[in-house]
């Protein structure tokens, strides 16, 4: 009788709660899909504002930012703590952040960064004065080491952004398995790029299972069936995704970023509303 009457006791509840908020009672929780701001940095330039405003009403609840200033420590003009509430205000928390600097400004813009609320920091391009040869590589991942040393100390954690020159054999190996290899995962981790590594000539399914673990980050960036390989939105081209988001609990996959770097004949707008269409509505996920 006893359960019986908590099973009546609960379904009364339940009742009353659909009642009362009809799409909630029973609505899965919203996917976490994020995007990278540098997507619409030109429209950023315009409104900063009224941009983020337009991500969040598409439906992104999750961004990384590309807009961070070491000179005053502000995002995209604005004081972090500023950037961050009007973030947290549309439900589109900064999970992540890129920025590019070296080991003499390490622990300040990686302290700015942990201080705005960002669980990862990435360094998003290696310019070309490092990687002429294996030992600016071999450099590089000694470095990223130590940037991850202290990340660690400040609560976050560091990556690395890939493109496609990372691809490209050096004295028959790859620098992008030299980066893998020689940096420690649990100071570095990776964010991978799916567009860059296949224009590298490579297949982000192979990598990931190749190095486990080594992916908390995914820039999800489709690439047009065309021969140029322009960037597309997310669903449209010939990226495999749902054979990608497989591999996300071997990747160790903690967050996801679309991104589209140029656009053709599109608004950008236009564009990444297909890319959350598409992933909203996918089963993959």
């Amino acid at each position: 009788m006893a359960n019986r009457r908590n099973f009546l006791k609960t379904t009364t509840v339940l009742a009353a709660a659909a009642m009362i908020y009809p799409a909630a009672a029973f609505s899965p929780a919203k996917k976490t899909i994020g995007l990278q701001l540098y997507t619409v940095r030109d429209k950023i330039k315009e409104d900063l504002k009224s941009t983020l405003e337009k991500v969040a009403k598409i439906g992104y609840n999750s961004c990384e930012a590309a807009g961070y200033n070491a000179s005053d420590g502000t995002f995209y003009g604005m004081a972090a703590k500023e950037f961050v509430a009007l973030l947290n205000s549309l439900g589109m928390p900064l999970n992540s952040s890129h920025t590019t600097f070296e080991l003499d400004s390490a622990h300040k813009v990686i302290g700015d960064t942990a201080a705005a609320g960002a669980k990862y920091i990435v360094y998003p391009f290696l310019a070309e004065k490092f990687r002429t040869n294996l030992d600016g590589w071999k450099a590089t991942a000694e470095k990223f080491n130590k940037m991850g040393e202290i990340a660690k100390s400040h609560g976050i954690r560091f990556g690395y952004h890939n493109h496609a020159f990372e691809f490209e054999k050096m004295e028959n190996q790859i620098p992008y398995d030299l980066l893998l290899t020689q940096t420690d995962p649990s100071l570095v981790t990776f964010e991978m790029d799916t567009y860059w590594v296949t224009r590298g000539g490579q297949n982000p399914v192979d990598y990931i299972k190749k190095y486990p673990g080594r992916f908390a980050l995914w820039h999800i960036k489709d690439m047009t069936k065309t021969d140029d390989m322009f960037f597309a939105p997310v669903g449209t081209g010939r990226m495999d995704f749902a054979a990608i988001f497989a591999q996300k609990e071997t990747s160790g996959m903690k967050y996801f970023f679309v991104e589209q770097d140029s656009f053709k004949d599109m608004d950008p707008f236009e564009s990444i509303e297909m890319s959350y269409k598409y992933l909203s509505q996918s089963n993959f996920l």
